[in-house]
């Protein structure tokens, strides 16, 4: 079953998902981004390249034909083919349809008080449903 953490008081959730990005990397994790909204996604790929001059962070779109060797894949389509279900990461605000495939899901929820709510929500159906679920603060320095 799906471990499921809510990193919850998020600022700035493109930089938090870029230092998620670089501990999972750093622990040899393969990643999946998802973000319904396809202008934060292409953010977050132009930040992934430029995030960190000691880090390389290769990633490519689901359906790329190097996403089979990429450990980091972005995608805007939770039904898209995948290659790998280690770690999702939700930045969005619903549950992703294909979250129980992965071993492990972070959702992002940011200090936006719709988000929350919809973090809730999310934390509630999770629960429901059996899920091991953990919660940490992002500390806002």
């Amino acid at each position: 079953m799906t471990r499921i953490d809510f990193h919850s008081n998020v600022p700035d959730k493109l930089n938090y998902t870029c230092r998620l990005i670089r501990k999972a990397r750093a622990a040899q994790c393969k990643v999946v981004v998802f973000d319904s909204n396809k202008a934060q996604l292409e953010a977050l790929n132009n930040a992934l390249w430029t995030f960190s001059e000691a880090d390389f962070l290769p990633h490519v779109m689901a359906g790329n034909p190097l996403a089979e060797q990429t450990p980091i894949i972005l995608t805007y389509d939770d039904t898209a083919a995948l290659p790998h279900h280690q770690i999702l990461i939700n930045l969005t605000d619903i549950s992703p349809s294909h979250f129980d495939q992965f071993e492990r899901m972070i959702e992002i929820i940011s200090m936006d008080d719709s988000a929350r709510l919809a973090g809730r929500e999310r934390y509630r159906f999770y629960q429901q449903q059996g899920h091991t679920l953990s919660h940490t603060t992002a500390k806002t320095t």
